[in-house]
């Protein structure tokens, strides 16, 4: 995976942008883990939610990561439906490969 699979083109202004930022960390986990998020949710989140995403986004890369893998305890501010959704957010790192469900690979 190398970046968003969503189209912006039915996005406000504010979505394209944290779109972009979620995809532009500086640690990779933080870009497929923020990034994947934001591509699933960015066109369902509320005013609200978006504000909650951008606070956290805000944050420090290498922070986020050891609150997302339970490293470090998660600051009761960040502690939200929104990080928790994201949290939980696991992206299809191996799409079906020729094989799966039953199938058998070609020779």
């Amino acid at each position: 995976m190398t970046g968003t699979t969503r189209s912006s083109a039915d996005l406000d202004p504010r979505r394209r942008r944290i779109l972009v930022r979620a995809w532009r960390r500086g640690i990779r986990e933080m870009d497929l883990v923020i990034g994947g998020f934001a591509d699933a949710e960015i066109g369902t989140l509320d005013e609200a939610e978006l504000d909650q995403l951008e606070a956290l986004m805000d944050e420090d890369d290498g922070d986020i990561l050891k609150w997302v893998t339970g490293e470090a305890e998660t600051p009761e501010r960040f502690r939200t439906a929104v990080f928790e959704r994201m949290r939980a957010y696991v992206p299809d790192f191996e799409p079906d490969q020729p094989g799966d469900k039953g199938q058998a690979p070609k020779s």
